[in-house]
């Protein structure tokens, strides 16, 4: 089966069409811009990528390679209602769909148990962790992760799993499309405010996966934020169980993801969480999690308040440690978000040394939303963050700046939720420069 991914390097559409390749189906797919992580498909067997996604594009590729199932991230129709993609599928009677569907195929074909780890923040990280962990005991598994990691690839397929572990993703309901043997929920509090008006709605489609799931892993807090009544499927963990801050990771919220992670396995494997929490004291980190690029500057994906405070409490913990300043450079994750959210921002910045502020990374926007600028936002955050913030742009000004920080010892956390065209990928491109400099 020949299998056209739409919007492939996308975080949840990209690992897909790594499985889905390595599981035996003929893989190709398109993307409006490249990216760093379109050429690591490349470089991990998937070549046939156009960027351009155009009607002239698609045409070509099916009259070459016949498509026999078009699959597309939400990205694709929200943006556009009216893509040529989807527009040509249709008007051809090629099969379409959003990944869930595909990934439920597979998972059916394949008899796999799935292991969904579902969150607001947190599950990108815990999902590695849990990847992480059942590889170091040997457990064969299969796995979809949202972020690249040292230990693997961002998504594979392997013949001899039982298991499939899923960063399982709220935005648009796409986890709603999933019946798990295991939901392990990483925390939540309230995001995609477009989708879930309320905080009540949003919390009723966690109640909602819950009840799909055959068994749940979930924290106390969390627990008394649904008020569900609970029955036997449920593992109901501690919030201030001492054994979170016995894990040899730095900040608090790595350690209870690792031990969130610990518990969910022993009850797959039988094994003492406590003892498993050893391993996970090696556990090497994500991508974009806290990532060094170089010395003293490191980037994080934070882009709600909970993840934001819980990276600046890590980032603090290292500058701390080395006795420096900590410098913050904040890219928010979409302007959408930053309308709903900016009232919770008002005192998150007030422990950094410096703050710089660049625009919003754009992606699925309402086009009649005005586009709040930095200084827009900076007026709306407490006084004592406004007298450290200045706005930025990507421009030599900001990168003579962060020069002059990692020089003089600070520690440079970039907070960037974007992917191609992000802070993320302007530091890495300007690393070799920053790097000579220091």
């Amino acid at each position: 089966m020949r299998i056209f991914f739409s919007g492939i390097g996308g975080t949840g559409i990209g690992p897909l069409a790594l499985i889905a390749k390595q599981a035996g189906y003929e893989v190709s797919g398109s993307d409006k811009q490249n990216s760093q992580y379109i050429e690591y498909l490349k470089d991990h067997g998937i070549p046939d990528i156009y960027i351009g996604q155009t009607t002239e594009n698609i045409t070509k590729h099916h009259q070459a390679k016949h498509i026999d199932w078009y699959v597309y991230s939400s990205a694709v129709e929200k943006e556009n209602p009216n893509h040529p993609e989807l527009i040509y599928v249709d008007q051809n009677n090629i099969k379409r769909s959003k990944r869930d569907e595909l990934l439920n195929y597979i998972l059916e074909e394949k008899k796999l148990d799935l292991l969904a780890v579902a969150g607001t923040h947190g599950k990108t990280t815990t999902t590695a962790m849990l990847i992480y962990l059942l590889k170091s005991l040997a457990t064969p598994l299969s796995y979809s992760v949202g972020a690249k990691i040292t230990f693997g690839e961002m998504g594979h397929f392997t013949p001899d799993a039982k298991l499939f572990a899923l960063e399982a993703d709220e935005f648009d309901r796409n986890f709603l499309s999933f019946s798990p043997y295991m939901a392990i929920i990483s925390g939540i509090s309230y995001d995609h405010h477009e989708i879930y008006p309320t905080q009540e709605s949003y919390n009723q489609a966690f109640v909602d996966f819950l009840s799909q799931s055959q068994f749940k892993m979930i924290w106390q807090s969390d627990l008394d934020r649904l008020s569900i009544e609970t029955d036997s499927s449920y593992t109901i963990l501690d919030d201030n169980d001492p054994n979170i801050a016995k894990i040899n990771l730095p900040g608090l919220v790595n350690k209870r993801d690792a031990w969130l992670v610990c518990v969910a396995v022993s009850k797959l494997i039988g094994k003492d969480p406590s003892l498993l929490g050893t391993v996970m004291g090696k556990f090497p980190g994500v991508s974009r999690r806290m990532e060094q690029i170089t010395d003293n500057l490191y980037s994080d994906y934070a882009h709600t308040t909970d993840k934001i405070i819980g990276a600046i409490d890590i980032a603090q913990e290292i500058a701390n440690n080395k006795q420096s300043q900590l410098v913050v450079i904040y890219e928010p994750l979409t302007n959408r978000r930053m309308h709903h959210t900016i009232k919770d921002h008002y005192n998150i910045f007030e422990g950094v040394n410096k703050l710089y502020w660049v625009p919003s990374y754009l992606a699925r926007e309402d086009p009649n939303q005005h586009v709040l600028s930095p200084d827009e936002l900076i007026a709306q955050i407490s006084p004592t963050a406004q007298s450290k913030a200045e706005s930025a742009i990507f421009d030599d000004n900001l990168k003579n700046k962060i020069i002059q920080h990692l020089q003089n010892g600070d520690t440079v956390l970039a907070l960037s939720g974007g992917g191609g065209g992000s802070l993320d990928e302007w530091l890495r491109e300007k690393l070799s420069v920053i790097s000579r400099s220091t």
